[in-house]
């Protein structure tokens, strides 16, 4: 199969396992069950913008060429940032995707990846947000009505907890269950002043949730003591046995790639 690489189609199945798809053009490839198998993804050399499908030397945000980066809403910097929405100052790039992508119901978030973290996600995203980034374990904290809002949270969060994940140590095992609803119970009275402050606005609306654990399994025969990343940027050729699937990295016994890097990468796979 050719194609160009998307992000790993990715689901909770029933028995708490992580089930992938390899998404290349508009084909897909089951890969649990290439578990201990031989795979192999060979770059063409060509890349076309995920947007407007043109050829493009570089990849930008993530897939884009550098027109689409420079004039796309979803390419912003507040789209990583949320807490610097300036959507009300009318300097939105595109009004009518912020409406619909921004000003719906957000969750703020636990969850267990490198260790602790706090993050946020749009209302139809879990447990796949927790999935992409590696997690064993998630839970909701809050539900808000609006992107902008949840990273205000996050933000006032982030002074206690990490907002980031080490994808180095993700890869390397599973951390032990933490008590999620334990942590919360010591970390939301120390920003309760802060929720206070935010919820008396009357654009906002803050739902503070009942605590509920989901725990995630990926599949994983052997995780790597040292991690090396491979690179289609360096290296044409990405091959070995199949070892395991965490996050959006194919983890093989040669290296580890990250499959979302690389989104808009043509690549022929073979197995």
């Amino acid at each position: 199969m050719i194609g160009t690489l998307e992000k790993m189609a990715v689901a909770l199945g029933d028995d708490g396992i992580a089930q992938y798809q390899l998404r290349v053009g508009e084909q897909t490839l089951d890969l649990n069950p290439l578990i201990g198998q031989a795979l192999t993804l060979t770059h063409t050399g060509n890349i076309y913008c995920c947007n407007c499908g043109k050829r493009t030397k570089k990849s930008y945000s993530q897939g884009h060429c550098f027109v689409c980066m420079k004039k796309l809403a979803s390419c912003d910097m507040c789209v990583m940032k949320p807490e610097t929405c300036h959507f009300d100052q009318g300097t939105c790039r595109e009004p009518e995707w912020g409406l619909s992508h921004c000003f719906v119901p957000h969750y703020v978030y636990l969850a267990n990846t490198s260790g602790v973290k706090v993050g946020i996600t749009r209302h139809t995203q879990l447990p796949t947000r927790w999935l992409d980034q590696g997690a064993t374990q998630g839970m909701p904290l809050f539900k808000v009505n609006s992107r902008y809002l949840s990273g205000l949270i996050e933000v006032t969060l982030a002074e206690l907890i990490a907002d980031k994940t080490n994808w180095q140590a993700m890869l390397k095992g599973d951390n032990d269950p933490l008590d999620l609803a334990q942590l919360a119970t010591e970390l939301l009275p120390q920003i309760q002043t802060r929720i206070n402050e935010l919820d008396s606005n009357a654009n906002f609306a803050i739902e503070p949730l009942t605590p509920e654990i989901t725990a995630i399994s990926y599949p994983v025969s052997q995780y790597p003591q040292k991690i090396k990343s491979h690179n289609f940027d360096k290296e044409v050729v990405v091959s070995g046995t199949l070892l395991g699937l965490k996050g959006q990295y194919l983890i093989f016994d040669t290296g580890v790639i990250n499959i979302r890097k690389f989104t808009s990468y043509e690549v022929e796979v073979s197995h």
